[in-house]
This record gives C-alpha cells, sequence and structure tokens, in this order.
C-alpha cells in the first residue's frame, strides 16, 4: 500500500493578486507562507515518508525544501519531476482573473467550470488531456518507486494540475474533474493505492485544518 500526500504549494504574491501563474510565470511566497508550510510540517511530523517529489517551479520546490526542512527525517531524499509543473497557460499567465475573464471569456469559464469544453488554442496554452498525459506516468513512477506497505510520500506540485491529476486517479471524468472545488495553497490531500496504481481511494481532500488561519478565496484554484 503505498499513500500519496499532496501538497500545493505555499501562498504566492499572485496568488494573492488574483493572477495566474501558470509553468512560465512564477512569483515568490508570501512571508506568511512559509509560516503555513512550517505549521504543516509540524502536523507530518509523526509520519515516515519514504520520499519528497516536487514541480521544478520555485514556488513549488521553495514549498518541498521548507516543509523537508521542518520534517525530523535526516535522510529525506526530495526529487525534482518536470512533469509536475502547473498547466502552460499560455497568453493568460501573468494576467488579473478579471482581466482574462473580459478578454478570453470563453476559455476562463471553461478552464475553471467545464473541462471538457477548454480549448486553449486561442491562448496557446495546454489542454487538460495534454496535462494529464504527462502527469499520470509521473504517478506511475512514483508509485513503482515507493511500493511497500509502510510507504508515503509527499507530491508538492500546483493547483490546477493536481486537481486534475487527483481526480482523474479517482476515475473521474474530463467533464467531472471540478465536482469536488478547488484547492487551496498550501492544503493537503491524501489518496492510497493498495495495487501498485491500479486504483485509488480518496482519504483526505483539501485539508488546511493544521493552518493557524482560515484559508480565503484567494487561496483556492
Amino acid at each position: 500500500m503505498t499513500k500519496l500526500l499532496f501538497v500545493r504549494h505555499g501562498k504566492t504574491e499572485w496568488n494573492l493578486e488574483g493572477r495566474y501563474q501558470g509553468s512560465q510565470g512564477d512569483s515568490p511566497l508570501l512571508p506568511a507562507s512559509y509560516d503555513e508550510i512550517h505549521q504543516l510540517a509540524a502536523a507530518l511530523r509523526d509520519i515516515h515518508f519514504s520520499h519528497v517529489y516536487a514541480s521544478p517551479l520555485k514556488r513549488a520546490r521553495d514549498t518541498a525544501m521548507t516543509l523537508r526542512q521542518g520534517l525530523p527525517q535526516a535522510d529525506l531524499a526530495v526529487t525534482i519531476l518536470s512533469r509536475l509543473r502547473e498547466f502552460n497557460l499560455g497568453k493568460m499567465e501573468g494576467m488579473k482573473f478579471t482581466d482574462v475573464e473580459a478578454q478570453y471569456p470563453t476559455e476562463f469559464a471553461n478552464f475553471r467550470n467545464y473541462p471538457d469544453q477548454y480549448d486553449p488554442t486561442a491562448i496557446n496554452g495546454e489542454s487538460f488531456p495534454q496535462l494529464l498525459k504527462r502527469m499520470l506516468p509521473a504517478i506511475d513512477q512514483i508509485v513503482a518507486a515507493n511500493p511497500r506497505r509502510e510507504d508515503n510520500v509527499i507530491i508538492v506540485s500546483h493547483g490546477a494540475a493536481l486537481n486534475a491529476l487527483v481526480n482523474t486517479l479517482l476515475g473521474a471524468s474530463l467533464a467531472r474533474l471540478r465536482d469536488r472545488g478547488g484547492l487551496s495553497n498550501t492544503s493537503t490531500t491524501i489518496l492510497e493505492t493498495r495495487d501498485r496504481g491500479k486504483s485509488y481511494k480518496l482519504l483526505l481532500w483539501n485539508d488546511t485544518s493544521y493552518l493557524s488561519r482560515r484559508p480565503d478565496p484567494t487561496d483556492t484554484i
């Protein structure tokens, strides 16, 4: 049995400003986010982890390394996997949500609410099937490398990408990927597989109970 703890990166300046970041855009973690990552680490201290995997984007790498520093295991390794990066959002990256809604209303609405209808051609972005085609092999790789009953792994990635990935692992169709709602910054979602990745069970969705503050709308995507 392998448990996968999916962690969305800490809150960034662009998250606070309501801007799309995507796979090319990036902004620093807020100073308060480092405290929140340490709060997450404190909540996970009693769990033994076999590995940490992270997106190569700085906001995710910084989250992973800060989390790793807060855990008691001296030999816990961190591996960067490029397949775990966020959606390529093309022309929307760096734009405020309100401006995207005004300039690309169809793409804005479908990306948020109707994944099966989302066509990123006009913005030179990445579709949901394209994202899943690159992310799913990363999960296969991680599960294959951590097959033991006691293996727990942390996967630090991004809100939109993790939402699509996790719901697909749980068997959701493209049209139903957003049914569970969004994922908050520094949240934890836990899946387990007892058959080496053939099927997954949801244990916890979008948990932020360990944070000292309540999430606000700018946390969630």
